[in-house]
């Protein structure tokens, strides 16, 4: 069977018409050839959303942004229009955001879902929208509080130089330069001063050298008498006395407690009387047996009978 040319030409022309309609609908952002699931989210700014904007779920491309257009209510809302193909099955609660991937990628829609809620979106049903800030928007957010620093900070500075303008007048400036003069010749004497000093350093050398010699003898000879100390039986010297003064101690103790002879003459009274009384009389006794010899001793060389001893009319014994 001959085709003619009649037959080619409206083949030609209905496969341009349909070619047509599938390519306005993909600009459209609609495919005629794929299988959708249509979802709709009201926002109430898009944020510069176009057409054809991707639509994803955790990173990976599962559509596209198919109509952006306000609703009827003149409420201002926007209404976008979703075209997924992808089977994967998300929850109604799940959210569609718009998020900014970069700074020229332009916006998109993440659909975030919600894996707690069991219920699967059915095409057709509308979404919770949320508006995610951008890259630019938080560099924006950081660098406002920033700029205001730096405007304050600008401020301060020019407050701060005209201050030093004020302060830096004609009068000060003199004044600074001649305590630059005199700073100068300050390091100019500082210099000589130096100087004198290199030259004694090295006029007394000799002297310095000596100087160090005898004090390393000394450093040497202390050394030698901290070893000699070191040596030395230092512990047991203190251990020793240590244990004299805990006996000096005891000694001590025993006499404030009343035990043993000092302890009774400290504290027993009738002892420290009776002593006291005795010592009284043989200081009596010594003091009549100078003063009264014969009453005590009888003495004959030549076989005399003695005389019986007559006491003194005056004879008193002091008390």
């Amino acid at each position: 069977m001959k085709i003619t040319k009649e037959i080619k030409t409206a083949i030609l022309v209905i496969a341009s018409i349909l070619l047509f309609i599938w390519g306005y609908s993909f600009l459209k952002g609609k495919d005629l050839l794929t299988n959708y699931k249509t979802f709709y989210v009201q926002y109430d700014n898009v944020e510069g959303l176009v057409n054809s904007a991707p639509v994803t779920i955790n990173g990976l491309n599962v559509g596209k942004v198919s109509k952006v257009e306000f609703l009827n209510d003149n409420s201002g809302k926007i209404r976008v229009e979703l075209q997924i193909k992808s089977d994967f099955p998300f929850s109604k609660k799940s959210i569609a955001s718009i998020y900014e991937p970069g700074l020229i990628g332009g916006k998109q829609i993440m659909i975030t879902p919600n894996f707690e809620d069991k219920s699967v979106a059915e095409s057709g049903i509308t979404l919770q929208g949320d508006v995610k800030p951008g890259l630019t928007s938080l560099v924006a957010e950081r660098l406002t509080p920033l700029q205001e620093k730096v405007e304050k900070m600008v401020v301060s500075a020019d407050v701060l130089l005209k201050n030093v303008n004020s302060v830096l007048d004609s009068k000060t400036k003199a004044n600074l330069k001649s305590s630059i003069a005199n700073l100068d010749d300050t390091l100019a004497e500082f210099k000589l001063a130096s100087k004198s000093v290199n030259e004694m350093l090295a006029e007394n050398k000799g002297k310095i050298s000596s100087a160090l010699t005898n004090v390393d003898k000394a450093s040497a000879n202390f050394v030698k008498i901290s070893d000699s100390i070191s040596k030395a039986n230092l512990g047991k010297t203190v251990k020793s006395l240590e244990r004299t003064l805990a006996s000096v101690d005891k000694i001590m103790a025993d006499v404030q407690s009343g035990k043993g002879t000092l302890g009774k003459l400290a504290k027993d009274e009738t002892m420290y009387n009776n002593f006291a009384k005795t010592s009284k009389e043989l200081e009596l006794l010594l003091q009549d047996l100078r003063l009264n010899p014969t009453r005590y001793v009888n003495v004959s060389l030549f076989g005399k009978k003695n005389k019986p001893y007559k006491s003194p009319v005056n004879d008193t014994i002091k008390k």
